[in-house]
């Protein structure tokens, strides 16, 4: 079984082509690749389908084997990997996903895709919510990209420990779903700083849907502007938030690590 491994500022997943054949036990499969000492190391497993609604489909699976419904970052390198690896010509493509069919715009140089813009579509933004965790207070602000968020706007976020609290909000009862939770730093209008816990997979270095829910909070609150600099451990990701239909656009990175064989 081939695969290759690709990452969007340093959110890396393992990338099967399941047009023709699918492996058994995909969620199974997941786990024991994305494990970083017995297996390949990743934060995830995606898989490419055939689709009858676009042109392809992700599956996406994180490490622990849960189903994830849509990834940002990862989706932004299934473009590269559809385009590069001769899947597709065409520069404007559509991905099938668990959280609906998104627009992916291609950025090609010298042959191959730098970068991609997707359209992620309308946040859905709720009123601000008040939790305890761990025996205390915080007001987080509930964000969905397709997938369930809690934007928490704080200070110093790298004086955070992710894996003694995050775990705390991801199995909030307030999400039955669990939830994925951003620790957002303002450096000024127009450039945010954040960190994020992943459901299923823990503290990741970039979460793209976490970048755009992320911007809809601060929007919607008040604290920028319909464009911003999302400055995330892996890299910085640009947001635009469209006055004309809505939707979030998110532009970043697309690298392929490397290729192998198991």
């Amino acid at each position: 079984m081939r695969f290759t491994k690709m990452q969007g500022l340093g959110n890396d997943y393992i990338y099967l082509n399941c047009l023709k054949d699918v492996p058994g036990n995909l969620p199974e499969l997941a786990r024991r690749l994305s494990d970083r000492h017995f297996g390949v190391g990743s934060d995830g497993l995606i898989c490419i389908f055939p689709s009858q609604f676009a042109d392809f489909r992700m599956d996406m699976y994180n490490a622990d084997g849960s189903r994830g419904e849509m990834c940002g970052n990862g989706i932004r390198c299934v473009g590269k990997y559809a385009y590069d690896k001769g899947l597709t010509t065409k520069e404007t493509i559509m991905i099938e996903t668990l959280a609906g069919i998104k627009t992916l715009f291609l950025h090609v140089e010298d042959g191959k895709v730098a970068t991609v813009t997707v359209d992620m579509g309308k946040p859905e933004v709720r009123d601000a919510l008040k939790i305890t965790v761990k025996g205390k207070d915080y007001t987080v602000i509930p964000v969905s990209m397709g997938n369930p968020h809690a934007v928490l706007f704080t200070h110093n976020i790298d004086d955070w420990d992710l894996p003694a609290v995050g775990p705390g909000f991801e199995h909030h009862e307030a999400f039955p779903n669990r939830v994925n939770t951003e620790f957002v730093e303002q450096v000024n209008g127009g450039t945010l700083r954040m960190r994020v816990w992943e459901r299923g997979s823990g503290e990741t270095l970039a979460c793209g849907t976490g970048a755009c829910a992320v911007l809809a909070a601060a929007f919607f609150t008040g604290r920028t502007g319909r464009e911003a600099k999302i400055e995330l451990r892996g890299g910085a990701l640009f947001i635009r938030l469209s006055e004309e239909d809505g939707h979030i656009y998110m532009t970043g990175p697309a690298v392929t690590v490397f290729e192998g064989e198991i």
